[in-house]
């Protein structure tokens, strides 16, 4: 296993994280019974542990949760499979959405809230303290002056260690990193994002801004839901029973142009049986390559393909299969980054992360 440190902290975790978000057969996903969430996969309690042990013996040592996994059997499983290894693990999790109750204020980004559901993640997890907590999404009614004056405090208080958000605009991010700056407070040290070769999104603003605000950005969904896996073949539709079967884009992390990520399952296979390894792997890697990325959230419902992916770590893309990937997985330049890449390019050098 590789290790990376986490944005400045000096915080050494593994470049795989693995998550979470499928533990539990009988709970439901992100707070919605009435919703059908099966296509995110789910992991049969007795499972559970074979997983994490699979990526305890492979050296992982970043996992990631949040509370509404499953109402909170993410972090339930674990705390009963981390206990042990308490000291030698990194557990990250997330609070935000309405995991139980139904009042007013049983969700948001507020003090009243995040105490209430910090304390709720301690006793799921079994720990005394949680070491990466995010804010699993922004929240317009809350300053980010109270967001971030309570994670100060609870990190005073010795129950969070550093904190981070998840899928934040990059104003929304920089403002707070402002304000932590101006307020001195602990500032957000993670980005949790949906990145992969179908969808780049995140190179436009948050990769350029946490590079230079010194943030590192672990990506979930690397595989996209499956997709990049190699599975879904061009004209063959999408096997019964799979993740994105007949998950709807609101229901799933979806893809930038399902033509091109065609092309880009083509290109990834080619690279793959040059290589002797499989599609899945060639996706990790090359989120791996990119500027800015910590960490790779894999998550598994069978011990092969949580086997497989960790496979991923034991050979690296050449630089020419980066640019044959990145060739292929080019996305139409939005403004105002088609004007940038004109006007800049006299000061742009070789190597520049920002888009051009």
């Amino acid at each position: 296993m590789r290790y990376r440190y986490l944005g400045d902290t000096g915080l050494a975790v593994s470049e795989l994280c693995f998550g979470a978000m499928t533990f539990g057969g009988g709970a439901s996903f992100l707070g919605a019974p009435d919703r059908n969430w099966s296509e995110f996969g789910t992991v049969a309690d007795n499972d559970v542990r074979r997983l994490m042990d699979i990526a305890l013996d492979s050296g992982i040592n970043f996992f990631d949760t949040a509370d509404v996994y499953k109402n909170g059997t993410g972090e339930e499983f674990f705390g009963q499979t981390l206990n042990k290894v308490r000291d030698r693990v990194i557990i990250g999790t997330k609070g935000r959405w309405r995991v139980n109750g139904d009042g007013p204020n049983d969700f948001g980004a507020t003090r009243h809230h995040l105490y209430e559901a910090v304390e709720a993640s301690l006793r799921r997890l079994r720990t005394d303290y949680i070491d990466l907590y995010h804010i699993h999404g922004f929240d317009p009614r809350t300053s980010l002056d109270e967001t971030l004056r309570v994670l100060d405090d609870l990190i005073r208080a010795g129950k969070i260690r550093y904190i981070g958000v998840s899928n934040f605009a990059a104003w929304q991010l920089m403002k707070a990193l402002s304000v932590s700056e101006r307020r001195n407070l602990s500032r957000f040290v993670c980005y949790q994002g949906y990145y992969n070769l179908a969808a780049r999104d995140l190179e436009w603003e948050i990769v350029p801004l946490a590079v230079d605000q010194k943030v590192a950005i672990t990506a979930w969904s690397p595989l996209a839901g499956g997709f990049l896996t190699g599975k879904y073949r061009r004209g063959e539709g999408r096997p019964n029973g799979s993740r994105l079967s007949e998950a709807t884009p609101a229901e799933s992390a979806p893809l930038t142009d399902e033509e091109q990520a065609y092309d880009i399952v083509d290109e990834m296979q080619r690279i793959a049986e040059l290589r002797g390894a499989t599609v899945a792997q060639v996706a990790i890697n090359w989120v791996l390559a990119k500027p800015g990325i910590t960490s790779a959230v894999i998550g598994a419902t069978k011990a092969h393909q949580l086997e497989d992916n960790i496979k991923a770590m034991s050979w690296e893309l050449t630089e020419d299969e980066v640019r044959s990937l990145d060739k292929v997985s080019q996305a139409p330049v939005p403004y105002p980054y088609w004007h940038i890449s004109t006007v800049g390019a006299d000061r742009k050098l070789p190597g520049d992360i920002y888009p051009a």
